[in-house]
């Protein structure tokens, strides 16, 4: 078949809810009627996500003729189709519902037909619980004359920031996915860092979690928590939970005393820092991607009882996928000017055996539109030497005719230090800091001069940098060993 073509159809479920709080009529009918538009043609051992969109009745309660959502069609590999929908309510209340039919060969008619859904409001308050079902002697025919496999449409995208931006869960256990986003104030000097995670610990289960956290110059950081909330697949590419949203163009959310709106536009094309085959592939125990290296940030960050209006902030976003956090780590990002960008991860992974080999530093320079190293990261990598260490920590090497020396000191008193956990359960813990002092250094060897500095780079305060590590290393990270 040509995977060239999606697949629609539409979908008519009916049941009853069961509505919380309500002291009459807390049980109302409800009923569902739903358009669904798949990427590719639907065959039972695809997993596909495409978009849903149609009318939620419940009387007297809703009745939402443009609810828009998300089905997950995983049939074989997950035995789940998920469905996920926003609508509004008649008193203006915004809702949520997400429901899965979860397959079982025993019973194939009856898990196919019922869907359980659960309904919570933008706080994620449980508000609603519902049974709706497929009548086969009724629909069956009209839902199978409704299948339609038009050619999918092409939507320009030239650097795919939707693609990256999505999650790339697939309701596998013991996985860790993070979307982060770091900028610096250019009036202020103040840094901050919005941190988003999803969590499988549990087989085909996810929590989603993080933090953010203020760097004013000079002063302690501020830092709050969000979640844990139960994981939903984001109607659109990145991350949604609760009352916190990273997808392409904006963030906004609240963790704790803290809370942002901002607008994210960017400049170039996505910076690998891991080999793209890694990335894409998902060989290694972990890869990172930097969906937006060069970005900027316009919007309002509130803290305490003080609000910061952010002007052509200067920052990126960026993207890791895996099995959990290394064994000790150091990272940095460094907005070097005019779309120039450094960005560096330093790990060690937590594999037996490979848990004894030092850091393995990926280093990603990119100067006036290219990259270098200019071959693959990974060999690259093996060139270059870094020891995670505080509060200054180095990157050195040479590749080719050029040889980098990065130096970044992460000031103690500018630095917050946040306890988490791996899928696993395994504790660790990280030093940020959004003002970090960087000098990059990189030079050039000739046969008439030898080696001479070709470029050099220095930033006061401007640095987004951390280092990580497992409890048990914590004389080493102080560099007391």
């Amino acid at each position: 078949m040509n995977s060239s073509r999606r697949t629609t159809f539409s979908e008519v479920m009916e049941g009853t809810v069961r509505l919380k709080g309500e002291r009459e009529e807390p049980v109302r009918p409800m009923r569902m009627k739903l358009d669904a538009d798949l990427p590719e043609v639907l065959l039972p051992w695809r997993t596909l996500e495409g978009s849903v969109s149609g009318r939620v009745t419940v009387p007297g309660w809703a009745d939402d003729r443009a609810a828009t959502g998300r089905l997950h069609v995983a049939p074989v590999t997950a035995r789940r189709i998920r469905y996920t929908l926003d609508l509004t309510a008649l008193d203006g209340r915004r809702l949520h519902l997400d429901g899965w039919k979860s397959l079982t060969p025993w019973r194939p008619l009856h898990s196919l037909t019922f869907l359980p859904v659960t309904v919570t409001d933008e706080d994620g308050t449980v508000v609603g619980e519902a049974r709706l079902r497929f009548d086969l002697r009724r629909d069956l025919a009209r839902f199978l004359a409704s299948f339609r496999f038009p050619e999918a449409a092409r939507v320009p995208d030239p650097f795919g920031l939707p693609v990256l931006m999505r999650s790339r869960w697939r309701h596998q256990s013991g996985r860790l996915e993070v979307w982060y986003t770091t900028l610096t104030d250019p009036a202020t000097g103040t840094g901050i860092w919005l941190h988003h995670e999803l969590v499988a610990s549990g087989k085909g289960e996810a929590r989603a979690h993080g933090w953010a956290a203020v760097f004013p110059p000079g002063e302690t950081p501020v830092f709050g928590r969000f979640g844990p909330y139960g994981w939903q697949d984001a109607d659109r590419p990145g991350f949604t939970a609760g009352p916190v949203e990273h997808v392409p163009g904006w963030l906004t959310g609240k963790a704790g005393d803290l809370s942002w709106e901002l607008s994210e536009s960017g400049i170039g094309e996505p910076l690998y820092t891991f080999p793209r085959w890694a990335w894409e592939r998902e060989v290694l125990p972990a890869a990172q991607i930097v969906s937006m290296p060069a970005a900027t940030y316009n919007g309002v960050v509130r803290f305490g009882d003080r609000k910061l209006e952010v002007r052509g902030g200067r920052g990126g976003s960026a993207r890791i996928y895996g099995h959990g956090n290394a064994e000790r780590w150091a990272w940095l990002h460094a907005d070097l000017g005019g779309g120039d960008v450094c960005e560096v991860v330093a790990a060690v992974s937590t594999r037996p055996l490979m848990n004894r080999l030092p850091a393995l530093p990926f280093v990603r320079l990119r100067v006036d539109g290219e990259d270098w190293p200019a071959g693959d990261p990974l060999l690259a990598a093996f060139r270059l030497r870094c020891e995670p260490m505080l509060p200054t920590w180095t990157v050195h090497g040479r590749v080719g005719d050029r040889r980098v020396h990065i130096q970044v000191h992460q000031r103690p008193e500018e630095t917050v230090a946040v306890d988490y956990a791996d899928p696993d359960g395994r504790p660790a813990v990280c030093h940020n800091t959004e003002r970090a002092d960087v000098v990059i250094t990189l030079s050039r060897r000739t046969a008439e001069r030898g080696w001479s500095v070709e470029r050099e780079w220095r930033l006061d305060g401007t640095g987004h940098a951390e280092v990580g590590f497992r409890p048990h290393g914590e004389a080493a990270r102080r560099g007391d060993t």
